[in-house]
């Protein structure tokens, strides 16, 4: 049983009297459509399941088909034993909040108590939607990548293995063959994602401006880069304020971010040089295919790696609770990541190495700040595999 925190939050909130729709937002291939139907298997609830996402042209009448079955599943169980709807992809139907809204509205005051859970890879499609046509009558439960504790579970990858290849569930059975596994990931996700999730859903200017910034953010994860000499770096002409755009549709689409810098002023951070961090690492290492044992050979390489998987476990964690993520730096001392919920905030530095001294940073950012908790990540600190298999949540309690 995989994303145990949202499959626990939305078999509460479908058994509750009040009805919302339920909208579960997150990249492709990060097992939305497993954990819909896992309510079937976990909860007293009928489920229907139907996917516009197919290529056969779909309209506003496939959403009414798809919602006369769930409620003839309804009417057959009871009103006390309601079943659910699953529309997945539902964005692509034009009109569809629209038509949606009026079926919904129409089940309130027949109180018909047929539950529905709609899915989306395409946030900006689904937002729209919901905010135009659906307001007062949703909520959303945000899907993360796969964790490290998720995939061994599920496929037995070990930590090494975790960080070469990362939280794709679809490509874990290619680990095996590197070359073959970096063609899914490339043609299957990235491409798809960037082609029907971003390009066709969101008004983009400059396509190849925004693929550029995303193989930056892919070869340069972990580290901090001005807009200025990301400008530097690409072919395409733009300016900060595009690159900040796009790297906002990128994180949207979960791939890539820019962290910004804790400053404990709003403004410094939003002004501040981004850190570049992937959402999977699999989207680092996709980009030169390459056996684990050789990655671990060059430490450099291996270090950045052992960042980015910490990084990336942290943003997915905010997608789930909502603990803000940052950098500090200042002049030659920095810390790798502070999370900060509330006026809560933890210090984070991460060691592929016992060579490398940490301490100065977290020393100097202790004195201006005083954070709650120092950690360290690696060697001589919390090891990989138990952080990796926490939420980071569990770093801001006391």
């Amino acid at each position: 049983m995989f994303h145990r925190r949202q499959l626990e939050t939305l078999v509460k909130r479908l058994h509750e009297p009040r009805r919302f729709i339920q909208v579960l937002l997150g990249p492709r291939q990060t097992g939305k459509t497993t954990l819909a139907r896992q309510v079937g298997e976990t909860a007293d609830l009928a489920l229907h399941y139907a996917s516009a996402d197919v290529p056969s042209l779909k309209g506003p009448g496939w959403i009414q088909q798809q919602w006369e079955v769930g409620r003839a599943m309804t009417a057959r169980r009871g009103r006390r034993r309601a079943a659910t709807l699953v529309l997945d992809e539902i964005h692509k139907i034009p009109t569809w909040s629209e038509v949606c809204k009026a079926l919904w509205d129409e089940d309130t005051a027949a109180r018909i108590p047929l539950r529905v859970v709609f899915l989306g890879s395409s946030p900006w499609a689904m937002q729209r939607g919901l905010a135009e046509s659906l307001a007062g009558r949703f909520e959303t439960i945000r899907v993360p990548h796969w964790s490290f504790g998720e995939m061994k579970a599920a496929f037995g990858l070990g930590l090494d293995q975790y960080l070469c290849f990362g939280g794709y569930p679809g490509a874990a059975p290619l680990v095996k063959d590197p070359q073959r596994w970096a063609h899914y990931v490339q043609d299957s996700l990235v491409e798809t994602t960037l082609a029907r999730d971003i390009l066709l859903m969101t008004r983009v200017d400059k396509p190849a401006l925004l693929r550029q910034v995303f193989d930056l953010a892919c070869s340069y994860s972990g580290r901090i880069l001005s807009y200025n000499k990301m400008l530097g770096q690409l072919q395409e002409a733009g300016n900060t304020t595009t690159l900040a755009h796009y790297l906002h549709l990128l994180r949207e689409a979960g791939l890539a971010c820019g962290i910004p810098k804790f400053a404990g002023q709003e403004v410094r951070q939003r002004a501040s040089s981004p850190k570049l961090q992937v959402f999977n690492t699999a989207l680092v290492t996709a980009r030169r295919p390459q056996p684990c044992a050789v990655l671990r050979s060059d430490p450099e390489d291996w270090g950045r790696l052992c960042e980015s998987a910490v990084g990336a476990h942290l943003v997915n964690g905010r997608m789930e609770t909502g603990t803000e993520v940052y950098y500090w730096a200042d002049r030659n001392r920095e810390v790798d990541f502070i999370l900060q919920k509330g006026s809560v905030a933890v210090a984070l530095e991460v060691k592929s190495s016992r060579q490398r001294d940490a301490l100065r940073g977290l020393e100097a950012f202790d004195a201006a700040f005083k954070p709650r908790r120092k950690l360290l990540v690696g060697p001589g600190g919390i090891p990989f595999e138990e952080f990796l298999s926490s939420s980071p949540d569990r770093w801001l309690t006391p």
